[in-house]
């Protein structure tokens, strides 16, 4: 990693000069008035490289002898382009510019232009105007990468990393406190387990920029800890066009390797099961209520499927249809943004697991409790249709109805061979069959208007989003032998239901979200005669958000048992023939029921926000905004104990969240921030629910609390940022939160080690420093290459302490956090020539090491292991139409390696033993893509 670094602060730091340059340059000024434009952009056409004008309209640009393309735009002025500009080596051509109001009236005809967000100046700009600490990344940025979704793209944002492939962290604090809206509406969790929205589910193809606000405002969600993550999709647009991309994956390790499946649904290429692995309709609500003859009826009709086909895994093979539209009616401009998505991915890796005893302080060494190799093979099917319209009736006045909906399916299967020590040594061979569907839809319709005045706007949003969460006949056996012996594996029966043997679950999980939310924002002050706007006035907002929430959760799980004249031979059957109808009887097998009254809970949550903000320029430098929001909640969950006790929550809790943020222009190019606010976090359904989940793959057992009480949050941040261009941005800042009451992963404590429900600590700290750069090298050489060259950057070193207090029975009184890096680093190399439409980027990533689940008496702390990552991509135009890309994904293919103190030491060092560990493998995609 260090040696990486170094190259790339040499490369970035290097000076070419081999060819001699010229100079742009001349005077930006207002057409009507003469007066010259001070922060004026003056830039290459169809690139991010130019200037900004001085105090005076003054811009100066090295460029290399040529003819080029150049347009000069500033904010409420029409964009002014110029075709054909000769730049002479060593000489200075002088172009001064007029630029007029971007707003003209003529015969009643007003022209407009449609704003675009999704560019690096843009989003730039956007965090410079930001009241609040926050940070992006465009769309721009996002297509010079290979990222497919929105999980691998925000990683690349300051301060975050990526769990599990699908769950965001936030300044390394966990998933559950980061809230996450769409498109100015909150999103409802796609997971049973985690308060979580898996990211995954979002392709970069729909993507218009995400925005990550690290501090509060009164317009914010009052729940955070981390961030509050905004992801904009794609809306409003100019032209039509469409555009066709088609790309093929080749994965080490997996593609036409052989690959291991089942017999699913007929509709598993759309991303759902068809009813092939549900339940028929006919099926015992509850096997102990049904006779003897109904149950063996029942399983009979269960698919006899619990080994893997095999065959040769084909090239990934992703494809995505854009559309854009416009059309007029009259005044009224409208627009239409319609994407289909397709995606067709296989995985295979083989993945060490081990569990081991206490550690042994003779030997230096832990016995293990077993050692497996698991061979698993995922396939994943993901649909994505996003459809959005865009109407403007005027300038002042416009709606927006946007819709968005995944579906992605996936398969796994996973084969486990190894020895188990626990009684004995047994070695075994175990096999899971599992399926997954997930379908997650959002709809808002959005409503935008100024008076004439155009000091006082109204802005409305009402909104809709289902969650279904599909988990249908997971299978699971065991089988094992005494090691060493040539026996036939015999297939462990368990005499009453298990949900590790012989075992069928399903689980289902409907969630739907209804909200609504207004804002009026009035400005103090008189329109600019020329620009028509109203700069750097006071400003005053206040709004209400509303949200009702409702789950239903339903779990169901059956182990096939022995029956009243059980012949213990059985076992040593085929596992394609043991589970055959002439077995399933009174006599031989028969299904038994194990689901519990705490298999199923229904819960809703209501969510009514007021606030209200103010915005006060102090002169030209000084600005200060915040407000107070006050928001009441009522969290209600009904459930039933393990033995049917009845569970009911209802925590009605009202909370007034105050926030201030202040802003200082040290120059026009550089300002400081600080901000300070209270937020909280709440418990998510799952948490409070008492139902226990078995997770194959961990071997870990998840049971819910429902005494959890909400967090306290207090967040202060304080950031300088230095904006050298519209493209660039240098900023360094420092935070820190403290939290009370913080919800944590805990270990049961029981004789099975591998359990763990949730638990509030007594209180807990975070706080660190981050910077970001993105710099382009234009001005550090006269060579062409290097000019093409920028750097992104952005770096995080955080620390973390939990305070457990009289709660730390079985584990230390302070640790750091679950899940928290002490170190994060994303950095990347960019080399666009827009001359010959070639774009090469090198992308690097490295997190620190972090606690991955606590440990307690029975298991020592597991840690994540730092895992450097690069990704390569390139780029090539071909015509106006046509484009190439092809790239490597992974090129080191370091392990993932989770390792446990054993010693107890809180450090890794040899001693320390390897609890589960995997590659994935390189990736390799080849992509082309056709504009019509």
């Amino acid at each position: 990693m260090k040696k990486f670094l170094l190259l790339l602060t040499l490369l970035s730091t290097s000076i070419f000069a081999f060819a001699q340059q010229g100079t742009l340059a001349g005077k930006v000024k207002d057409k009507k008035t003469g007066e010259p434009i001070i922060g004026a952009v003056v830039f290459i056409t169809g690139s991010n490289k130019g200037s900004t004008t001085d105090l005076e309209g003054n811009y100066s640009i090295q460029l290399e002898p040529g003819v080029y393309k150049i347009t000069a735009s500033y904010v409420s002025y029409k964009p002014q382009n110029f075709e054909s500009v000769q730049v002479t080596a060593g000489k200075t051509t002088t172009l001064n510019i007029s630029i007029e109001e971007a707003t003209t009236q003529l015969g009643g005809v007003t022209i407009t232009g449609t704003k675009q967000t999704n560019t690096d100046i843009t989003l730039i700009k956007e965090l410079k105007q930001s009241e609040v600490v926050v940070s992006g990344v465009s769309g721009e940025q996002i297509t010079k990468s290979l990222d497919r979704d929105a999980a691998e793209t925000v990683k690349r944002i300051p301060g975050v990393t990526i769990m599990n492939d699908r769950y965001i962290y936030v300044r390394g604090l966990s998933e559950r406190y980061n809230t996450v809206m769409l498109n100015d509406a909150l999103t409802p969790s796609t997971e049973s387990d985690t308060r979580a929205f898996s990211f995954d589910i979002l392709p970069t193809n729909v993507i218009d920029r995400i925005l990550i606000f690290k501090g509060g405002s009164p317009e914010l969600p009052g729940e955070f800890g981390g961030g509050v993550i905004k992801v904009y999709t794609k809306n409003f647009s100019d032209q039509n066009s469409t555009t066709i991309n088609i790309s093929s994956s080749f994965r080490n390790n997996t593609t036409f390797k052989n690959f291991a499946s089942y017999n699913g649904g007929k509709t598993d290429f759309l991303g759902f099961d068809d009813g092939t692995r549900a339940l028929s309709n006919s099926f015992p609500e509850n096997l102990n209520n049904a006779n003897n003859t109904e149950v063996a009826n029942a399983a009979r009709d269960l698919p006899n499927t619990w080994l893997p086909n095999r065959a040769k895994a084909l090239p990934d093979l992703r494809m995505s249809l854009g559309l854009t539209r416009r059309m007029d009616i009259g005044d009224v401009k409208i627009s239409n943004i319609t994407s289909l998505s397709y995606s067709n991915t296989r995985q295979y890796f083989n993945a060490l697991r081990n569990d081991y005893q206490d550690f042994n302080q003779s030997t230096q060494n832990s016995p293990l409790n077993y050692s497996y190799q698991d061979q698993q093979s995922n396939s994943n099917v993901r649909l994505g249709v996003l459809h959005n319209w865009g109407v403007r009736f005027n300038e002042r006045n416009r709606l927006e109805f946007r819709n968005l909906f995944n579906q992605l399916g996936s398969s796994q299967v996973t084969e486990r061979s190894g020895t188990d020590q626990t009684n004995g040594v047994q070695e075994q061979k175990n096999y899971a069959l599992r399926y997954e569907s997930r379908t997650i839809y959002s709809g808002q319709l959005q409503g935008t208007h100024t008076l004439p005045d155009l000091k006082n706007t109204f802005s409305w949003t009402a909104g809709y989003s289902y969650t279904n969460r599909n988990e249908p006949d997971f299978r699971r056996v065991r089988t094992q032998r005494e090691a060493g012996s040539d026996d036939p594996f015999a297939i462990l029966i368990p005499n009453v239901p298990s949900l590790r043997d012989a075992s069928r679950f399903y689980s289902k999980l409907h969630e739907n979200i209804y909200m609504t939310s207004g804002q009026y924002e009035h400005l103090f002050g008189q329109p600019d005669s020329l620009s028509g706007e109203i700069e750097n006035a006071p400003k005053l907002r206040f709004g209400f958000y509303t949200e009702y929430k409702d789950r239903d959760f339903n779990a169901r799980y059956m182990s096939y048992a022995p029956g009243s004249t059980y012949n213990p031979g059985l076992v040593y059957q085929p596992l394609d023939q043991i589970f055959s109808q002439e077995n399933i009887n009174n006599s031989n097998l028969i299904l038994r029921e194990g689901t519990s009254p705490s298999d199923h809970y229904t819960a809703s949550n209501l969510l009514t926000a007021g606030y209200a903000g103010i915005t006060i320029p102090l002169g030209v430098k000084f600005n200060i905004s915040g407000g107070v929001r006050a928001e009441f909640n009522r969290q209600q969950l009904h459930s039933r104990r393990l033995g049917g006790a009845p569970v009911e929550v209802n925590n009605p809790i009202t909370r007034v969240l105050p926030s201030v943020n202040l802003t200082y222009n040290l120059t026009q190019k550089s300002l400081l921030r600080w901000s300070s606010s209270l937020s909280v976090n709440r418990p998510e359904f799952r948490e409070l629910a008492p139902f226990t989940y078995y997770d194959f793959n961990t071997n870990f057992e998840i049971t819910g609390n429902p005494d959890l009480k909400t967090a306290t949050i207090y967040n202060s941040d304080v950031r300088y940022e230095f904006y050298p261009n519209p493209t660039e941005i240098i900023s360094f800042g420092a935070f820190y939160k403290y939290f009370k009451n913080p919800i944590e992963n805990t270990f049961l404590n029981t004789p099975s080690a591998n359990s763990y429900t949730f638990g509030n600590a007594d209180h807990s700290t975070s706080y660190g420093v981050e910077t970001e750069i993105r710099k382009s090298l234009l001005d550090l050489s006269a060579s062409k290459f290097v000019q093409n060259l920028s750097l992104v950057l952005n770096a995080s070193y955080i620390k973390s302490q939990v305070s457990l207090g009289d709660l730390a029975t079985v584990q230390d009184k302070e640790r750091p956090m679950m899940g928290q890096s002490p170190y994060i680093i994303n950095t990347g190399v960019y080399y666009q020539d827009d001359d010959r439409k070639w774009q090469v980027n090198l992308l690097y990533n490295v997190i620190g090491r972090r606690i991955f689940i606590v440990g307690n008496a029975q298991n020592p702390t597991i840690y994540e292991m730092p895992r450097n990552a690069i990704d390569l991509t390139i780029t090539k135009g071909i015509g106006e139409r046509f484009e190439i890309r092809a790239g490597v994904q992974d090129l080191l293919n370091q392990r993932y390696r989770f390792i446990q103190d054993s010693d107890i030491n809180s450090k890794i060092n040899k001693i320390d033993e390897t609890i589960y560990e995997y590659r994935r493998g390189q990736y390799a995609t080849f992509g082309i893509s056709y504009k019509l």
